[in-house]
């Protein structure tokens, strides 16, 4: 195995008695570093911890008096273009940029430096790197995941933790305002209409129409929806009787007017964090990949369409809330988000505020009276090991999230999914993975979709 060459220059004479490992075999756990490139209004900083570790921009900002944040795409691709790497391992003098440098990592006794493009692991002796990053400024700026306790599993603190994090962060009129948002806006019109409609075992789909069509804007979107070429319906959509009864059904109308008119109850945010696709992206990703699992369950487990898709359409209602409440703090998520993209967003929520979008949507949907199988799902959709009633909705959130992830759809940090898993849910894995993959290629109408609901 060869080293580039600018990598052997900024070894220097340590890349003579380096170990070299197939990047593949090495267990890279705490020892593998990463290199995170950030910048401001005055100028460009490198930042090497820990590959597990949790960054924390707050910190790491009020001690360099700054204001930084993860440096563009376009910039970051041309600081790997003068290199010739796609992926820069954690060596300081590869960039020539001021580094910064967490204090945890010179308590290591070995260090793996991956370089992802050549395939190969660089194993080098903690005191290598440190006269390696001499002229680096020590700081101690990251957090190790395993020391930020988030709430998986006991929902029933789930207030007891968001009154908390209100004293932490808020004052009373900042209280007062999340006292609102949690009962106020209420639960929209069409909305209330469509869930008590889905109650009345004797509704028909003229009940639905007529709903749908007293509310002009969601009449148009549901009328483009059946015409989208997601759809592929035969012949014109003249009406919303048309679009329910010829193209989308019964169900699912139910459920994208619910998701829709939700959806307008908050603000979309103006912030989110680089790389991550928006709001309704992940909606429509999340409620197509639920609906999808869901259908490929075997009968006797199945639990249904509608509501597997409702929930996903609904997974991240949280993140409306969050970005509602808390302005400020919302932001400071966005940023840690960009520069953790292996931390799962719950760590790094409950890490800076306490509580998790998971915790503030499922108390929403409680208060609102949405069915109980849509709040579990919202709950407990981060949880894989949840074992309660409805556990089969968060499962399936949980699992639809690993998968297209994996399939290069931006929905942060993914994890591997045992075969248990597929045994447990009864899936069969080689044909979920097949549907994936068709659902992914069918990207540009999933957007389509997502883009209508936004409009």
């Amino acid at each position: 195995m060869e080293l580039p060459v600018i990598v052997r220059q900024a070894l220097g004479d340590s890349a003579e008695h380096v170990e070299l490992k197939d990047v593949s075999s090495t267990e890279t756990g705490a020892q593998a570093l990463r290199m995170v490139l950030l910048n401001d209004d005055q100028g460009r900083v490198q930042v090497i911890c820990r590959n597990r570790d949790l960054i924390d921009i707050n910190a790491l900002n009020k001690q360099l008096n700054r204001d930084l944040r993860m440096m563009p795409g376009s910039d970051q691709l041309l600081v790997r273009e003068r290199t010739g790497l796609r992926d820069l391992p954690a060596l300081p003098s590869l960039t020539g940029l001021p580094t910064v440098v967490d204090v945890a990592v010179d308590d290591l006794a070995v260090i793996a430096l991956n370089l992802i493009d050549q395939g190969v692991t660089i194993m080098l002796k903690g005191a290598e790197f440190k006269e390696l990053s001499a002229g680096a400024q020590r700081m101690p700026i990251a957090v190790e995941p395993q020391s930020v306790g988030v709430n998986r599993n006991r929902p029933d603190r789930d207030l007891e933790q968001l009154t908390d994090a209100i004293k932490r962060f808020t004052g009373l009129r900042i209280k007062q305002r999340l006292d609102d948002t949690l009962e106020l806006p209420p639960l929209p019109e069409t909305a209330q209409r469509i869930i008590q409609l889905r109650v009345n075992p004797n509704s028909m789909v003229g009940d639905l129409v007529d709903i749908v069509e007293s509310d002009p804007s969601l009449a148009a979107q549901v009328v483009s929806w059946a015409s989208s070429s997601f759809y592929a319906a035969a012949g014109q959509i003249r009406s919303v009787y048309d679009a329910v009864c010829r193209v989308l059904g019964f169900d699912l109308v139910m459920n994208l007017a619910v998701g829709l008119s939700l959806g307008r109850a908050m603000a979309q945010p103006q912030d989110r964090p680089e790389g991550y696709v928006d709001y309704w992206q992940q909606a429509i990703w999340q409620a197509q990949a639920a609906g999808l699992l869901a259908s490929l369950m075997p009968r006797g487990q199945r639990p249904a369409f509608g509501l597997a898709y409702l929930s996903g359409l609904l997974h991240n209602f949280g993140y409306l809330v969050l970005a509602h409440i808390f302005p400020p703090h919302f932001k400071l998520v966005c940023r840690s988000l960009e520069i953790n993209p292996q931390v799962d967003s719950s760590l790094i929520e409950h890490f800076l505020l306490g509580i998790t979008r998971e915790q503030i949507g499922a108390q929403l949907m409680a208060n609102w009276g949405m069915p109980d199988e849509v709040t579990v799902a919202v709950r407990h959709q981060k949880d894989p090991d949840y074992d309660g009633e409805y556990d089969v909705y968060p499962k399936l959130l949980w699992l639809g999230r690993q998968l297209l992830t994996e399939r290069g759809i931006a929905l942060g940090a993914g994890e591997r999914v045992a075969d248990s898993f597929y045994q447990e849910l009864g899936l069969d894995k080689a044909k979920v993975a097949e549907h994936f993959d068709e659902l992914v290629e069918a990207k540009d109408s999933v957007l389509a979709i997502a883009g209508m609901m936004q409009g």
